[in-house]
């Protein structure tokens, strides 16, 4: 047999041995008093005891009659379980205080784990007190049977069959391993209690382990009887609950032979590619399911639960160090300090004082449930210190103290006597229950008491199963009481690199991603974008929210967000290099007008309008000074003025060219009558003109701030797709727009028409070509500009606008004024009367002389 035990409890168990081989005892005085009957003691009170002392041994396929079944393999495990009871009753009876001049006696049977087996022993107990009659009555409230509460049984399927029925006595039925949720239910189960936690824990345990390691794709496998379905139908629920899907849920056959089911089970569980299983079985199906899997080789995470946790079946399979990682539950438990040494002294007893003798096979197996254990000697107390046994012994332990601090309330004790004597006064099983459902009891430092579900106040240990060459070491890494608590750092994982294994269907999403199912399992899905415009709202959201109005998201985003808004800043390279430009065109201005008004009063100052001229410029210079509205954060105001002004200042200047281009038409098409009407032209004809251009214009312009939307109204209607973009004053009604536009492109192109066909005066300035350059220029930029402007971005159209108008304007600049320029810089001696006579005087120019 493997024994389990850390290397301090073998050093301590041997010097207690030899302190107990060499007479040197300290144990209490009480041991002296042992008795070696094993499974029967008289006393004033008797409790029951169901334990799994043998092994099936029969083939039930082939029983035919309700006959005895053959039970003939000792099980060391259920053995030392019923000794754990002896060895409680008799500490309890030791105690002067507890139950005062009060014995309590017991009678333990075999259950073998069967159904068919456990029903005599419980009907045995429930016969009437001294007899072996069973009364047939309708109320059994003053029926006392032989035993006062039974302690057991271990596993959960034998409850079912006995449950009931003891629970129509109102017997406690108190379990010291049966974990299945459903004994819970005290309609069905009433007198039903237990000392170890419902597997409905066990199985919030385990699923919270596996949300400890983000494992979310597993198998489960159950024994199939009441404790491996049960626990694998809770286990599934729950997981479902957890967003844990359950790829495969198999049962392992526990009447009949497991070997093909088996291999069913684990071929499924490798076409699922499941990394995690976990395993709800008893230790017998347990066994046989890890035989499998061991001749396969599989590697994996296994989640033991509390049934076979620190099985001795499994644990010593060989082979069993290659299956992977264990992770086990097991019941939250205290050492019992003096249960070896009471074994160690009821062996020795049992050795000295009896003689061995062959089993009598006329003796029935209910009367003497362990024919064998007349054998036992010193060296089997190895028996009860496997650590299963030591764990499972304190869960008796506790059942049978819980028992005798309840019959101390109801009995009325104090620390020297009880009111009640049992000899004499009638003590009811259904009283006993009442009272055990309000026992409080400390034990070995722990307060231990019932629920209103009989269920404790107990939960687990977690355990990882380390494995060595011969041995396998259990190891606590965390314990679970409602929550779990676990130190991953302990855990020693047993992968190739040594991480934690993974064990999902689907990677997680990114942010900003939602998940599309796809098959029949949540955890197996695509990973879809959110969309611009769209969000995730929570991680289990199933598809994209849209944003609210006025809001927008980008790509995979998880909110909406207002948008943000630029502009031309001062700072950006763009706008410096518009500044750049714009300081270019005025210092060009600056130097023309200064070089004009040295010069007043000459011909060409004249010529090129004289006063008009100083209009002209600073009206082109306006122009220049308007497009830093175009800069900057825009608001109301400046949005109002931006296009107006862009459109007046020019109007201004090309107003001046017309009057121009006029008394050039006057002078070449009309010359008999230039003369007389030129000076009228030039006065008051072209002041009219230029007030009629402006004034048109500025309606224009009035009109298109009239029509136009503000700033904030603009943003209000603005319909959101997007999270940044940039920021520029309505251009609307587009319509306005363009006649404002269209109107100074009109006048320039009249200029040019008006000036295109005009002679050139032979030996004169010629005037009309600056006029017909300078125009054209104007006109074929900005016809050039409306489809280039229609093809472009917000923020390109800004550029492009303010571009254009410093283009138009350096262009008159240096088509109009430019070569006047020149020739006051290069060539003063033509700046005379004679050589601007035609435009001065209104003569006209003189074809020239055929040859």
């Amino acid at each position: 047999k493997l024994i389990l035990k850390t290397m301090a409890k073998e050093w301590t168990l041997l010097l207690l041995c030899g302190l107990l081989g060499s007479g040197f005892s300290e144990n209490p005085s009480w041991f002296k008093n042992i008795s070696t009957s094993l499974f029967k003691s008289p006393g004033d009170i008797l409790i029951g005891g169901l334990f799994p002392i043998n092994k099936l041994t029969s083939d039930l396929s082939k029983r035919v009659k309700p006959d005895d079944l053959e039970c003939n393999s000792v099980s060391t495990y259920g053995l030392s379980l019923a000794l754990a009871m002896k060895f409680s009753l008799d500490e309890i009876n030791s105690k002067e205080n507890l139950l005062p001049g009060i014995t309590l006696g017991f009678e333990s049977y075999d259950t073998c784990m069967q159904p068919a087996v456990v029903m005599r022993p419980v009907l045995q107990l429930l016969t009437k007190e001294s007899t072996e009659e069973l009364d047939i009555a309708c109320n059994y409230t003053d029926y006392k049977p032989r035993v006062i509460a039974i302690i057991g049984p271990n596993n959960s399927e034998l409850v079912p069959v006995i449950g009931k029925l003891i629970g129509f006595f109102s017997m406690p039925l108190i379990s010291y391993g049966a974990t299945s949720d459903m004994f819970s239910d005290k309609e069905t189960f009433p007198s039903f209690m237990r000392t170890v936690p419902s597997d409905r824990w066990q199985v919030v345990a385990m699923v919270q382990l596996l949300k400890k390691f983000e494992w979310n794709w597993v198998s489960v496998v159950g024994s199939d009887d009441e404790y491996g379905q049960k626990g694998q139908e809770q286990f599934s629920s729950m997981a479902n609950e957890e967003s844990i899907c359950v790829a495969y849920q198999g049962l392992i056959p526990v009447y009949s032979d497991p070997e093909q089911a088996v291999k069913e089970i684990l071929n499924r569980i490798v076409d699922a590619k499941v990394g995690v299983v976990v395993v709800f079985s008893l230790p017998k199906p347990a066994r046989d399911f890890f035989i499998e899997v061991i001749k396969r080789n599989m590697t994996g995470v296994w989640v033991a639960s509390t049934a076979w946790a620190l099985s001795d079946d499994v644990a010593t399979l060989p082979g069993i160090n290659s299956i992977g990682t264990v992770l086990a539950f097991a019941d939250i438990t205290r050492p019992l300090h003096l249960f070896t040494p009471y074994i160690y002294e009821l062996f020795t007893k049992m050795e000295e004082m009896q003689i061995p003798q062959q089993p009598d096979a006329e003796i029935s197996p209910l009367d003497n449930p362990c024919p064998r254990c007349s054998y036992l000697s010193q060296a089997n107390v190895s028996m009860v210190q496997i650590k299963l046994v030591q764990r499972s012994a304190f869960s008796v332990y506790t059942a049978i103290y819980c028992v005798a601090h309840a019959l101390h309330n109801l009995l009325g004790c104090n620390a020297t006597h009880c009111a009640l004597n049992p000899r004499i006064d009638n003590v009811y099983p259904w009283q006993l229950l009442q009272s055990l459902q309000k026992v409080s009891v400390d034990l070995e430092g722990v307060n231990f008491k019932f629920d209103k579900e009989g269920n404790p106040n107990f939960g687990y240990d977690v355990m990882q199963w380390n494995f060595s060459d011969t041995t396998v070491q259990f190891d606590i890494i965390g314990f679970f009481y409602q929550n779990l608590k676990i130190n991953k750092n302990n855990i020693k994982w047993h992968t190739k690199n040594g991480k934690v294994p993974l064990s999902t269907c689907s990677s997680d999403c990114g942010i900003g991603q939602v998940r599309r199912v796809k098959g029949f399992h949540s955890c197996c899905f695509d990973c879809i974008d959110c969309k611009e415009g769209t969000f995730l709202n929570s991680s289990d959201d199933i598809q994209c929210k849209s944003c609210p109005a006025g809001q927008w998201s980008t790509l995979r985003s998880t909110s909406c967000v207002y948008p943000i808004y630029t502009y031309l800043d001062w700072s950006n390279y763009e706008s410096i290099g518009l500044i750049l430009g714009g300081i270019l065109v005025l210092a060009s201005h600056v130097w023309v007008g200064a070089l004009f008004f040295k010069h007043r009063g000459t011909p060409l100052v004249k010529t090129a309008g004289g006063p008009l001229s100083g209009l002209m410029l600073l009206s082109l210079a306006g122009t220049c000074l308007s497009l830093v509205l175009f800069l900057g954060q825009p608001g109301d105001i400046v949005c109002r003025l931006q296009e107006p002004l862009n459109a007046f200042f020019p109007t201004v200047a090309l107003s001046v060219i017309l009057t121009i281009s006029i008394q050039i038409v006057c002078i070449t098409e009309f010359p008999e009558k230039s003369s007389d009407h030129l000076e009228n032209i030039r006065g008051r004809g072209s002041l009219f003109v230029i007030l009629g251009c402006c004034g048109v214009q500025a309606g224009l312009c009035g009109w298109y701030a009239q029509e136009a939307p503000s700033l904030t109204q603009y943003v209000a209607s603005l319909e959101v797709t997007y999270v940044k973009t940039f920021l520029r004053c309505p251009v609307e009604p587009m319509l306005n727009f363009g006649l404002m536009l269209g109107f100074n492109v009109l006048l320039a192109l009249v200029s040019f028409m008006a000036t295109f066909m005009a002679l050139k005066p032979p030996g004169h300035y010629n005037l009309a070509r600056d006029i017909t350059i300078s125009t054209l220029s104007y006109c074929v930029l900005w016809v050039m500009f409306i489809p280039i402007y229609t093809s472009l971005n917000d923020k390109d159209k800004s550029i492009a606008q303010v571009g254009v108008s410093l283009l138009s304007n350096i262009g008159l600049v240096v088509a109009y004024f430019f070569p006047k320029c020149q020739l006051l810089v290069k060539h003063p001696e033509l700046n005379t009367d004679d050589h601007f006579r035609t435009f001065i005087e209104g003569v006209p120019p003189t074809p020239p002389e055929e040859s």
